[in-house]
């Protein structure tokens, strides 16, 4: 008796992710730089590409049996939206009372719960590809200037989060760009890097 097997292939969801977080680091690092003011404008970035694309690449990563990316992409989705729902209660979206009662040294100690989340994932991320490795060193960077800007006041740590956010940015559309356009083309077109192999 013979039996039917099929097999649903999905697309490496990490070129739109990346891209997501591309996105959302570049506009929110101009409000940090100084290039621009405010954070009504970056909410609805933070949302659509910093929370929706990313959690979009966590459930595709999570079917293929991706752990590494599945909780990369969930977790740091799962941030945007909460840094959007702060923004949105310190500008007054839920009623004056909640945003008077806002305190912002807990959005600090999210931060550091962050760099934590953030700190392992780096450690995976050896035996992902270099890429993937200086995003997330990058991102560690900008955890450690947002822990101790919120929580300590200090200038130069909010410097140090707002370059660490940009840079963010910049290898993120490269490594969207690459997972795209490798796949199209079928070779490597724009290199990743291999993993390190010191855990493997």
């Amino acid at each position: 008796m013979s039996t039917n097997e099929t097999k649903i292939y999905t697309a490496d969801p990490s070129a739109l992710g990346l891209f997501g977080l591309a996105m959302v680091t570049l506009v929110a690092s101009s409000s940090k730089l100084g290039l621009t003011s405010g954070t009504s404008y970056i909410i609805p970035w933070a949302i659509f590409l910093g929370a929706f694309a990313q959690l979009f690449a966590c459930i595709n990563d999570a079917k293929k049996g991706n752990v590494f990316g599945a909780t990369a992409f969930g977790g740091y989705s799962m941030f945007w939206l909460g840094v959007s729902m702060s923004w949105m209660i310190s500008h007054g979206v839920f009623g004056e009372a909640m945003a008077q009662n806002a305190d912002p040294k807990q959005l600090g100690f999210a931060f550091v719960g962050y760099l934590i989340f953030s700190i392992y994932m780096t450690i995976g991320a050896v035996e992902t590809n270099k890429t993937l490795f200086i995003i997330f060193v990058l991102i560690d960077f900008l955890f450690i200037g947002l822990s101790l800007s919120t929580l300590a006041g200090m200038h130069a740590a909010h410097a140090l989060a707002a370059y660490s956010e940009l840079a963010i940015s910049i290898v993120s559309f490269y490594g969207s760009a690459a997972n795209v356009l490798n796949a199209t083309f079928g070779k490597t077109f724009l290199p990743l890097g291999k993993p390190f192999g010191i855990f493997k």
